[in-house]
């Protein structure tokens, strides 16, 4: 079994590993050349995201800098705007859905590692050999979520659909969809609803309207 396949079954993997450095290698010179275009540079950026990553969808923004550590583990779908600074550590692998927004400084991260220093430092593998091994753990994020500034998003995170997570927020644990979570670690405040809608706040609202639901 490669490493590769030991990272995507969940099992202890060799980060070490010449295959999977060449890949990560990659990764971070095609992410370092995204992060030095302009927000002009519009059809290299499209071909630069298209190479870094799995999926890269229709109407999909990155402002950048970005960096992706494996970037073909990551899939992002369409219409997803991404502010600056944003970083996925994506050993295992990252499902973004439609509609979302990212503020600044988010960082999603998949990698573990052993928690005895000793195991951390060095274990043994299949055939004896002492390596430094980890483990990973995918990401899902649905669909037409908010993300504050300097969210970070642990390893084996699920996120559902429609969710506000606050500025600052360590999510550890999955969020049910339609929900505002915030804090450290996050926690669900409480559930999206009608009394959300921007009609509510005429003082902010100004001379605009909402559309209508279908």
């Amino acid at each position: 079994m490669t490493e590769e396949a030991k990272i995507l079954k969940g099992e202890l993997f060799c980060p070490g590993d010449p295959e999977l450095k060449a890949m990560k290698r990659r990764s971070h010179d095609l992410s370092a050349q995204y992060s030095r275009t302009s927000e002009g540079d519009i059809e290299l950026r499209a071909r630069l995201a298209q190479e870094i990553l799995a999926a890269f969808g229709e109407g999909s923004f990155m402002q950048g800098p970005v960096f992706f550590h494996y970037g073909k583990h990551t899939r992002i779908g369409l219409r997803n705007f991404i502010n600056y600074n944003f970083t996925v550590q994506d050993d295992a692998l990252v499902t973004i859905g439609n509609d979302n927004n990212f503020g600044p400084n988010v960082t999603i991260v998949t990698p573990c590692h052993p928690i005895l220093p000793d195991e951390r430092r060095t274990m043994l593998n299949e055939n004896g050999e002492p390596k430094h091994l980890c483990y990973a753990k995918p990401v899902t994020i649905g669909n037409d979520c908010w993300f504050g500034a300097n969210v970070v998003i642990c390893p084996g995170v699920t996120i559902g659909d429609n969710c506000v997570i606050g500025a600052g927020s360590v999510v550890t644990h999955d969020i049910p969809a339609n929900s505002v979570a915030v804090g450290v670690p996050c926690r669900v405040l409480r559930t999206i609803s009608e009394a959300d809608s921007m009609v509510n706040f005429p003082e902010i609202l100004g001379p605009n309207h909402v559309i209508p639901a279908k």
